[in-house]
């Protein structure tokens, strides 16, 4: 049959909208519960899957989600809903791909220097030898099997699948992260978000090279596969990103917003997705190459990026999670020793190898072990890489099985073991470093670098630095990321040689300037914010304590119409004592 009856067509209908509906509303429960929503995507496919619903009614559960085993598409024997579903499910991790892509920012890697380098290529390098030796001397520990695909997989194409897995990091997992922690935009932050970038994509290639080993007699020889995905690599990420920053300018002109950004993103993530599927590697890497040179360009508007995150976010990231629970019993699978020696093998290494080499440039100790647990969580990318790995028949169920758990544990624990370390030592708030003397109202500058001039002439006094110094450091950091929070506020900062204690100038601005905030909206209350070189981190903690308070609704109006600096400074205490609403 060359189509989909009506009986198919039901099913398949029925099928996305039970597992779709089940893995949004598991998803916001996790998120109540404060965990990553990926959390409760994962169980709603366990729960629909053969581990519960599949174990008290498999008929129920096969003829709701006819899904194909190796044994059927051995013989070709495949129900045609199978194959439909399978195909949404991967264009659904194709797009996720691409949005995790576009939180990549290669001009952060750039800009963050040695310091982001050396703790991402350690960061790589220590959890893979650790990775590859475990799996090279003792692969049956591990789960090696050389006959589980529809070839025998050799014991180094397992060992260096292993080691891989253990060494990447889930780039939007980390993001999430510092975003709920209000560290994003923090030095901090940065280098945890750049190291994070490189081991992606030393990560993914590495992967991609491994898939093309696989398939190399299947496609193209394996040598030119290599040669072909690096030069598509090196093409799309200069080519491609200027002819994306040349594109965007005239999408945004000539086109309804945000349609017209939005299908020329999926269209070309489609397209580089064909391209690297044609090669011999998996079509997720073209389109997460495109969502790089997509997210880069500084005419990707914050209002927009957003936009099409949540619109992929919402629907086709849920459905490919949640289908991961279809593939495989997490019960039956579960072998408690391998889940263990995943967890404490992936975890020494990526804390212990970030964290010594974050500490050795020049991150205080505490900050130093904060960003070898952020570079602890795999999260979405670690469950991709082993679910095709899963599918190659590199590996078998039950190390599959030990990759999501610890996936979803070091995505789980990850935040909260940041927030305890660096909450230890004296608590610190904003309002130790206000004065009358930094306070400007009205800001008659309506453009960013205007504005951040003016707060630095008030603030160069205090903090006994020359103002160019400070303007130097404050714009180089605005370059890396923009500081503007959204609601309406605005944080730009840096830290400063030679500054015995931190200084904060406040600025009201009645017009608005432009800090390329998420939400579009001109910042009206501008906090120039500078610390000391080795501030031990007291720029955490002011950042933290601005971002509470910002989360009130009239924080900006509160602020904004104060008639002078002991109104505004009574407004913030009340505010302190009162809940947010």
């Amino acid at each position: 049959m060359g189509y989909l009856s009506i009986s198919d067509l039901t099913t398949l209908f029925l099928a996305i909208a039970v597992l779709l509906g089940f893995a949004r509303i598991l998803g916001e429960v996790a998120r109540k519960l404060h965990q990553p929503a990926i959390v409760g995507e994962i169980m709603a496919g366990i729960i629909l899957g053969p581990t519960i619903l599949g174990g008290m009614f498999p008929e129920l559960m096969h003829g709701l989600f006819p899904l194909p085993d190796r044994i059927d598409l051995a013989i070709g024997d495949v129900h045609p809903v199978a194959w439909a579903f399978d195909g949404l499910i991967t264009l659904s991790i194709v797009l996720f791909l691409m949005v995790a892509g576009m939180e990549v920012d290669l001009n952060i890697a750039i800009q963050q220097g040695r310091s982001a380098l050396a703790v991402a290529l350690v960061g790589i390098a220590f959890p893979f030898a650790i990775g590859f030796a475990a799996a090279w001397y003792s692969p049956f520990l591990f789960g090696y099997d050389p006959g589980s695909g529809e070839e025998p997989v050799s014991r180094l194409i397992f060992a260096l699948f292993f080691a891989t897995a253990l060494s990447i990091t889930a780039l939007p997992v980390i993001v999430k992260i510092l975003m709920d922690l209000n560290l994003f935009k923090t030095d901090m932050g940065m280098i945890v978000v750049t190291s994070a970038i490189i081991n992606d994509l030393v990560g993914w290639m590495i992967f991609a090279i491994i898939l093309s080993m696989i398939g190399a007699e299947k496609g193209l020889p394996v040598q030119y596969t290599i040669v072909l995905a690096v030069a598509f690599t090196v093409f799309v990420l200069t080519v491609g990103r200027w002819l994306v920053h040349r594109c965007l300018p005239f999408l945004q002109a000539h086109t309804s917003w945000p349609t017209g950004v939005l299908a020329f993103a999926i269209v070309m993530a489609l397209l580089c997705a064909t391209a690297t599927e044609w090669m011999g590697i998996h079509a997720i890497f073209g389109s997460f190459l495109f969502g790089i040179a997509l997210g880069d360009s500084r005419y990707l508007r914050e209002r927009t990026r957003t936009t099409i995150e949540q619109f992929i976010s919402s629907i086709f990231a849920p459905l490919f999670f949640a289908s991961i629970g279809l593939h495989v019993n997490f019960i039956a699978n579960f072998n408690f020793l391998l889940v263990v020696a995943v967890l404490i093998i992936a975890t020494i290494g990526k804390v212990i190898g970030c964290g010594l080499v974050a500490n050795w440039v020049g991150m205080n100790k505490r900050e130093a072990w904060a960003i070898g647990f952020g570079m602890n969580a795999r999260g979405a990318m670690e469950i991709i890489l082993g679910l095709l790995a899963l599918q190659f028949g590199v590996i078998g169920e039950e190390l599959f099985v030990a990759l999501v758990i610890m996936a979803l544990v070091t995505s789980m624990t990850s935040g909260g073991i940041m927030s305890r370390i660096l909450k230890r030592g004296k608590a610190i708030h904003f309002t130790q470093f206000l004065g009358k003397n930094l306070w400007k109202s009205p800001v008659i500058a309506t453009e960013r670098e205007d504005a951040i001039r003016e707060l630095v002439d008030i603030s160069a006094r205090h903090a006994n630095v020359s103002p160019g110094v400070i303007t130097e450091a404050v714009l180089r950091r605005e370059a890396v990321i923009p500081t503007g929070i959204g609601k309406g506020i605005a944080i730009p900062h840096a830290r400063i040689e030679n500054l015995p204690s931190p200084v904060i100038a406040l600025g009201i601005s009645p017009k608005g300037v432009d800090f390329d905030a998420p939400d579009g909206l001109p910042a009206h209350v501008i906090f120039l914010i500078l610390t000391p070189k080795r501030d031990d981190g007291a720029q955490l903690q002011i950042l933290s304590s601005i971002s509470r308070l910002a989360q009130r609704k009239d924080f900006v109006d509160q602020l904004s119409n104060a008639e002078n600096f002991t109104v505004m400074l009574a407004h913030i205490r009340a505010m302190e004592q009162e809940p947010t609403h």
